[in-house]
């Protein structure tokens, strides 16, 4: 910076107007204030210079500049061209202003650039992150000759809204595809939480051909995480290694994940100490998750040391890691110390799923008093899961009176769910009071209040996953599936024959059906 100055005074001495080039070599440092005031000294500035000078505003989230110079072009007969349009429909997602960016769509049709496919593209996501699909499906209809770009905008932004099935509808008629649009509708499925399909467009990404780039990786990883496909992910951290894709935070990120979720805590660990400097509040927070999950409450506690001796400050996340190591190592006292800290030394306002932890802390340590104290002390409303902690831990230790009022609201919280029924109902016969049991069962009976069938996802050996319930036939090698599971019953006890086995099952689907 100072050379560049020195470069500035020495063509103020000798009369030379080098400011656009010293502008362009500021912005590279970046020193906005500075390339700003150069801009400043020139008395007919260039559409290239404002756009420069835009789009760093933009970087630097000081939107309220880009529309000043906006502004500025309109007004000192400088007109904007596409690149003006494409970086300014970019600031109004930032400003969430659907207002603005309506405004400048009609600069650029009056402008002439409403056949330009660089703003159009920036048009179409403008308007898909500002949640006006409707708008951006309008824009998309009306050009003749559409790009993958477009197409990729356009599907990503009916993904960002939910709406996976157009989405679909408009990824199958794309005449040609690219990486971009495979990434958009896995990302898509895994951002509106359908993991199975999600991986299923993985894996025919792969069948085609196509190379995953770091955000395919990030977008798939929560998949297996959640569907706990261990094979798929192992083969993805290979590739990413393979292709050097680590060197993003945010692969080893979703990789640190999938393992923690998947119980490999160990390899977590691994990935998290090969990230070494490059950790974020994001990775610590997921290695203390893991570990507090998996029942390493002293490693996740000392982790949590770790972190704020190397300077890291915890969030409201970092906190809920916390809680759970304490509740699966029982201890209570750190607990109450840690919920006294988050508000007093980092001003961290807990939230519902704090008092939530807290309570399941306390109700599992027999501590049911001081958790409904803290219940009626939030200062918002409880919700499902406060009064579900708090009804479990009334389970465990057989408490009738904090049972009741815990039911009774959870009757209030959710009418639909029988498992609040049952439990109160195990309370109840635990106790001896089957007047109560039978009261709740009569009570089911007569909402017709039954319990879902559960399912369950297993992984083939292709990394294929499969979706099954109880005595489930949909799956065409069915037949080979249960004379297998007869087989390993059978070998499990020798002393029932094949016969009881398969009574055992039809019984524990009529209790699964209950």
């Amino acid at each position: 910076m100072n050379k560049l100055k020195q470069i500035h005074a020495h063509a103020l001495r000798n009369g030379i107007d080098h400011n656009g080039a010293l502008i362009i070599e500021v912005l590279q440092v970046p020193n906005i204030s500075y390339a700003h005031k150069l801009f400043n000294f020139i008395s007919k500035p260039t559409t290239f210079l404002f756009n420069k000078l835009i789009q760093a505003y933009a970087t630097q989230k000081q939107l309220h500049m880009c529309f000043s110079l906006y502004s500025q072009m309109c007004f000192g007969n400088c007109p904007p061209n596409q690149h003006s349009f494409t970086f300014l429909f970019g600031a109004c997602v930032s400003l969430f202003s659907p207002s603005q960016g309506q405004m400048l769509h009609t600069h650029l049709v009056k402008s002439g650039f409403d056949s330009d496919v660089f703003p159009l593209t920036a048009l179409i996501d403008m308007y898909g992150k500002l949640s006006m699909v409707q708008l951006a499906r309008k824009v998309f209809d009306e050009i003749p000759d559409r790009d993958v770009p477009i197409w990729n905008s356009m599907i990503a932004g009916y993904a960002r809204r939910g709406d996976m099935e157009e989405a679909l509808k408009l990824f199958k008629s794309m005449p040609k595809r690219n990486v971009i649009s495979w990434t958009a509708i896995i990302s898509g499925y895994s951002q509106n939480a359908q993991y199975a399909k999600a991986l299923d467009m993985f894996l025919r990404m792969e069948e085609n051909g196509v190379r995953p780039n770091e955000v395919t990786i990030c977008s798939a990883l929560p998949a297996c995480a959640n569907l706990g496909a261990l094979e798929i992910g192992e083969r993805i951290e290979v590739y990413a290694r393979e292709n050097g894709l680590l060197r993003n935070l945010y692969v080893c990120n979703a990789l640190l994940e999938m393992y923690t979720r998947c119980g490999k805590i160990d390899v977590a660990r691994r990935v998290f100490d090969e990230i070494g400097k490059r950790r974020n509040l994001c990775t610590w927070n997921s290695m203390i998750m893991g570990l507090a999950v998996h029942g390493r409450s002293h490693q996740a506690l000392q982790l949590y040391d770790q972190m704020t001796r190397e300077g890291s400050a915890p969030d409201d996340v970092t906190f809920v890691g916390l809680f759970l190591a304490c509740t699966h190592g029982g201890m209570v006292a750190k607990g109450r110390q840690l919920f006294e800290t988050m508000e007093r030394k980092y001003n961290i306002k807990p939230k519902l799923e704090h008092y939530g932890c807290m309570v399941d802390l306390l109700g599992r340590a027999g501590e049911l008093e001081e958790a409904y104290r803290l219940i009626q002390s939030m200062p918002m409303k409880p919700d499902s899961v406060i009064w579900g902690a708090l009804l479990g831990a009334c389970s465990f230790h057989k408490n009738v009176k904090f049972g009741e009022i815990a039911a009774e609201y959870l009757f209030k919280l959710e009418p639909w769910n029988p498992g609040n029924y049952v439990i109160l109902s195990n309370i109840y016969a635990s106790a001896g009071i089957w007047d109560g049991v039978a009261k709740l069962w009569k009570l089911m009976k007569g909402g017709q209040i039954t319990k879902a069938a559960g399912y369950s996802f297993i992984e083939g050996k292709g990394g294929e996953l499969h979706k099954f319930i109880v005595e489930d036939s949909s799956h065409p090698r069915s037949d080979e599936i249960y004379v297998t599971l007869n087989e390993i019953t059978t070998k499990m006890k020798p002393q029932r024959n094949v016969d009881d086995c398969e009574s055992e099952r039809t019984n524990f689907c009529m209790m699964d059906e209950i």
